[in-house]
């Protein structure tokens, strides 16, 4: 872990691990282990702002963009973490925290967790996420939101008990996947596997007897989700970033090869179109609001009558460098949190 900032090549400076990258943090201090010896710890120990990085997310352009607005923000106050760089401990009845080096380290008074979804395990990064919480952490995306959105039928299901609109799904827990389609599913019906991204393990079925001849050939890792398909949305949907019950950002995304999918990973194109689509982003702000999320990506699917139904909401949403709203709106929103917890909060910039 360490500070954000740059180091003297002009690299960001953070991290401890494997990864770490530019010079080692200031901080320095000796620790003396229970066995006499002395180790070397580094780091922010006394940050209280932490940008918390599960894997894969380290070195994309995003999490640059944050580092780089967190360090203008937050200066030493802030640190970068990668979930591989912590130890999580219960000692005399209290819960700690420690790094790689065996030296305690104070939990924040504030964090932004970035865990990928599709391999975020409830065993690991969660377990990260929830120590934190329970050691008073003021988490963005607190715990039970973030686990609400590793699963795309979890959260279908708060936002269907909360009344909002979703296309009709139907999926399983344990049921033989054959048997599950024969009972009958929406036709035609997009698949999903219950934990992906980015469009993939996505695909349209035109009919049950499709699906019913090639259901040997799905993966078995997780279960599908069957839904109904929104023919008036075909390769185009509205992507809403909501941050702290605000619609900071809006972009409708289209797909140029006739796919149903829009998302940009798989080709899609977007166009920024903020406040256009005001009851669009007013479910969105809703849908993040029933899940709990400081910070949501919610897409919409567009419905024949002029309105939208919600497609899926994801805890760990990423955003282009021209939606120049959400990197601001993120700091202020740990700004916030700072000052509900009494910590004195940076002048405004």
């Amino acid at each position: 872990m360490g500070p954000c900032r740059r180091g003297s090549s002009g690299e960001r400076s953070w991290g401890l691990g494997r990864e770490s990258v530019g010079r080692r943090p200031r901080g320095k201090r000796v620790s003396v282990s229970e066995d006499g010896g002395e180790r070397e710890c580094f780091g922010s120990l006394s940050a209280d702002v932490w940008l918390v990085l599960g894997a894969g997310l380290r070195r994309r352009k995003l999490t640059g963009r944050l580092i780089d607005s967190f360090a203008a923000e937050f200066g030493e106050r802030c640190a970068v973490v990668g979930t591989d760089e912590l130890l999580l401990g219960v000692r005399g009845g209290r819960l700690t925290l420690h790094d790689l080096h065996g030296c305690e380290v104070a939990a924040p008074a504030t964090a932004y967790g970035r865990v990928w979804t599709p391999v975020a395990s409830t065993d690991r990064e969660i377990t990260l996420l929830r120590h934190l919480e329970a050691m008073g952490t003021a988490l963005l995306n607190p715990v039970d939101a973030v686990l609400a959105c590793l699963n795309k039928f979890w959260h279908l299901q708060q936002l269907a008990v909360a009344g909002l609109p979703v296309p009709d799904t139907l999926s399983y827990a344990n049921a033989p996947l054959g048997e599950a389609i024969g009972a009958g599913v929406p036709q035609p019906c997009v698949v999903k596997a219950v934990r992906g991204h980015r469009g993939e393990q996505v695909f349209l079925a035109p009919d049950a007897v499709m699906l019913q001849g090639i259901h040997g050939s799905l993966g078995q890792d997780a279960p599908y989700l069957f839904q109904e398909y929104v023919a008036h949305s075909h390769g185009r949907d509205l992507r809403v970033v909501v941050v702290d019950g605000r619609p900071v950002a809006s972009q409708v995304r289209t797909s140029p090869h006739g796919d149903f999918r829009s998302n940009l990973a798989m080709g899609g194109t977007a166009t920024l179109c903020t406040g256009s689509y005001p009851e669009g982003e007013a479910l969105a702000v809703r849908a993040a609001e029933v899940l709990g999320l400081g910070v949501a990506g919610v897409d919409l699917l567009f419905t024949p009558d002029g309105g939208f139904t919600i497609c899926e909401v994801n805890a760990n949403v990423g955003w282009r460098e021209q939606m120049t709203d959400v990197t601001p709106a993120v700091v202020a929103a740990l700004r916030s949190r700072l000052a509900a917890k009494g910590r004195s909060v940076p002048a405004a910039r």
